[in-house]
């Protein structure tokens, strides 16, 4: 039986998803009741809402369980993630980084010269960089792409982009960055969170899901540029001299250089915050000192993204109850689709966790829980975490600043549909 908590957390985990649906009513009542616009525009914030629940959860926890119970509850958090996906941000979405990405994608983008306009960036941006998340992380692979969409896709000063084409970009990219890390077992934390376990290595992850993946991801690109062909082909293609044009204003080779050093270390020590917010603050005096070659640090953006998923620890940690239940009365096929599903409500990682957890497992339950567990990770802002990076990334270039969460949902309907076709129709 779950204790009082227990189903409070849950309660409040359901207001929290709730919540997220429902932002654009909080920013109208910021227009109707001036006197509290503030709150209510913090409110109508998707990044604050996870965090603002687990404050009340904190608040009733204190009542229902006492004050040592709620700290001990709150100390035995894992938050590095949150700490982690803050930090990869903030390096990842500088100036140079920036540009050194905008470098690779359009020498990848020369090999597809029979493309009119943007199509090849756009085809490259959505399908090479979310591969990368197997290598440098996912939340660095959502950053690096979501950068140079902003910048050089739905930034259309002469001809503004049709709302469809942002929602469907988004969706691409959010079920891309997610599949997009199962071509190794170190990166992606869905994988992370079993391949001990389980035994998997390198090999075992590209011959049971490496080629599924980049055939989808590569397909949800394809399909994306071939719908959108029109509009793509009417963009003016990036000119290497224009993109390039802070090394040509006498960057010394030192910055990106340092720039690129520690976003690996960043990498490499991704499960150690002790190292990697120290390169962080490392950075921040480098970045400082080489202020010229910066634009604007996306720390605000950050620790919004940090504060979300701290929130998302918080309160996920009181969903196992029910979640390890549903879990262990599913089969083979039905654990993929309730996969795939649950994780439009939850971290996907915590899904995998908990299957973990479970002895007596067969291989093809194991494999379609990690396959339903990365494939509905672009349904909705917290299904992946680093969807939220995305999110706040890309936010300013919707209609009034604010991506409509069914519209979401809906754009990345068609590229789940493809993930799902690749992993149990291959």
């Amino acid at each position: 039986m779950p204790t009082l908590i227990e189903i409070i957390g849950a309660a409040l985990f359901g207001v929290a998803v709730l919540h997220t649906f429902s932002t654009k009513a909080f920013e109208r009542l910021a227009h109707v009741r001036p006197q509290h616009a503030g709150l209510f525009h913090l409110l109508g914030e998707v990044e604050v809402v996870f965090g603002f629940w687990a404050m009340v959860l904190m608040a009733l926890m204190l009542g229902v369980m006492g004050h040592d119970a709620t700290i001990h509850y709150i100390d035995t958090r894992n938050f590095t993630e949150p700490m982690f996906v803050f930090a990869i941000m903030v390096i990842a979405g500088s100036r140079p980084i920036g540009h050194l990405a905008l470098t690779g994608v359009q020498l990848v983008a020369r090999a597809l010269p029979f493309l009119p306009g943007s199509m090849a960036f756009y085809i490259v941006a959505l399908s090479v960089v979310p591969l990368l998340g197997s290598f440098i992380t996912e939340p660095a692979a959502m950053t690096l792409a979501a950068v140079l969409l902003r910048d050089r896709v739905y930034h259309q000063p002469l001809q503004p982009l049709s709302t469809r084409l942002k929602y469907a970009t988004l969706g691409v990219l959010f079920v891309n960055v997610s599949i997009g890390g199962l071509l190794t077992p170190y990166a992606a934390p869905p994988v992370l969170m079993v391949a001990k376990a389980w035994g998997w290595d390198l090999s075992f992850m590209l011959v049971t899901f490496g080629w599924k993946v980049a055939l989808a991801v590569s397909l949800n690109a394809v399909a994306a540029a071939v719908l959108f062909r029109h509009e793509l082909a009417a963009m003016r293609p990036p000119e290497p001299s224009v993109q390039s044009s802070q090394f040509q204003h006498g960057m010394p080779w030192i910055v990106p250089a340092v720039h690129a050093l520690l976003l690996a270390g960043v990498v490499v020590f991704s499960h150690h915050p002790a190292i990697f917010m120290g390169l962080l603050l490392f950075f921040l005096g480098f970045a400082q000192a080489y202020a010229r070659y910066q634009d604007r640090l996306i720390l605000r953006e950050g620790l919004l993204v940090a504060f979300f998923l701290a929130g998302l620890v918080v309160l996920g940690g009181q969903q196992q109850w029910w979640l390890e239940a549903l879990l262990g009365r599913m089969d083979a096929q039905g654990v993929y689709i309730g996969a795939t599903l649950l994780t439009a409500i939850t971290d996907n990682a915590a899904l995998t966790y908990l299957g973990s957890l479970v002895p007596g497992l067969s291989l093809d339950f194991k494999i379609a829980l990690v396959a339903g567990a990365v494939t509905g990770g672009g349904l909705t802002v917290i299904a992946n975490a680093p969807n939220p990076a995305g999110f706040a990334i890309l936010r300013d270039r919707f209609d009034d600043g604010a991506i409509h969460p069914l519209g979401l949902l809906l754009a990345a309907l068609p590229p789940t549909l493809m993930a799902v076709v690749a992993f149990r129709g291959l």
